[in-house]
């Protein structure tokens, strides 16, 4: 399985036979030129979205007609198990910013998460509900999601082997949420890719949980 990050929250996902998904695809120039990655031209085969805010759900602007997937429940698509959590965009149950769905997805024999734009802290129901995490992709920029306090508490809930941060500070993003600096300052087992793309495999996961810092592919 291949991993990608294109930038803000959106991934593509590869497996092993090919299919691709891709995850929170953001509208390129959204919210007055603020989020400034370019364009996403992969032709995908399902994409998902974790909530209707432009930084996150620009389906109609993928290539193709990949089958899109939102909200919560368990579903197959294109031999791709996918499970989606109900959780909030903010710490007020989404009376601020509204809903927001995790979604986990089994691919390879992995367990690969996507938190979207989560904006607390998780419940014991919420954790197990997500259940065995391999790769975790997880916001911790902040202002608008957990910042990187919450999301190292987050991630010592949900324990994956593999920890990629994404939605954070980069010179193509003007929100004013924090660089990915402040969550990996001080931990261990921290690896900079120093590209954005990255392959896994069930036998080569880590034992002990690895932190991932990609570079935005756009």
């Amino acid at each position: 399985m291949k991993i990608k990050w294109y930038g803000h929250a959106a991934f593509l996902i590869t497996s092993e036979k090919g299919t691709k998904i891709i995850l929170d695809p953001y509208e390129p120039g959204a919210f007055g030129g603020q989020l400034a990655y370019d364009k996403i031209n992969d032709q995908a085969d399902i994409a998902l979205t974790s909530h209707d805010h432009a930084d996150h759900n620009d389906t109609k602007s993928l290539p193709g007609s990949p089958q899109v997937v939102k909200g919560s429940g368990t579903k197959t698509v294109k031999g791709i198990s996918i499970k989606g959590i109900p959780t909030y965009h903010d710490p007020s149950k989404g009376s601020e910013r509204g809903a927001n769905t995790i979604f986990n997805l089994q691919v390879d024999g992995m367990q690969v998460c996507h938190l979207g734009d989560l904006g607390h802290i998780l419940s014991d129901k919420e954790v197990a509900e997500i259940g065995p995490v391999d790769i975790l992709l997880i916001p911790v920029g902040g202002y608008f999601t957990i910042d990187a306090k919450e999301a190292t508490r987050v991630a010592e809930q949900v324990k994956p082997k593999v920890l990629i941060p994404m939605h954070f500070k980069t010179e193509k993003c003007g929100f004013p949420i924090a660089p990915v600096e402040d969550f990996v300052k001080g931990k261990p087992t921290l690896k900079r890719a120093g590209t954005s793309e990255c392959a896994f495999d069930k036998a080569s996961l880590p034992q002990k949980m690895e932190i991932i810092v990609l570079e935005h592919a756009l």
